[in-house]
């Protein structure tokens, strides 16, 4: 879970969870790179960086939900508020996909 306030305009919100996508060994100051997640909303199927991620055992989500790439954040380590669990291997390759799909990495 992830403290997203404040923020402007059209930015993600509120207490939320969120993936972690980037390396423990990349970078000195207490910083990750995050994804939030949302609601799974049925329209985010046409969306090639909603990574959509049903609650199993392992990632403490309790309904469906969407993984939204095209906010990628980095964010101090004091917005972290707690961890739900961790997402599996094959959803880190789909949201990997959907990053390098946002900055048109081939």
């Amino acid at each position: 879970m992830v403290n997203f306030d404040p923020t402007i305009g059209a930015e993600i919100q509120k207490t939320r969870p969120a993936v972690v996508v980037s390396s423990d060994a990349v970078g000195r100051l207490p910083i990750k790179l995050i994804a939030p997640i949302t609601n799974w909303k049925r329209p985010f199927v046409q969306n090639l960086w909603h990574v959509q991620i049903s609650p199993d055992g392992t990632n403490g989500l309790v309904k469906a939900s969407a993984v939204d790439t095209l906010q990628l954040r980095g964010v101090d380590l004091q917005r972290f508020v707690s961890n739900l669990g961790r997402v599996s291997a094959v959803a880190m390759q789909e949201i990997a996909a959907a990053i390098a799909a946002v900055v048109e990495y081939q």
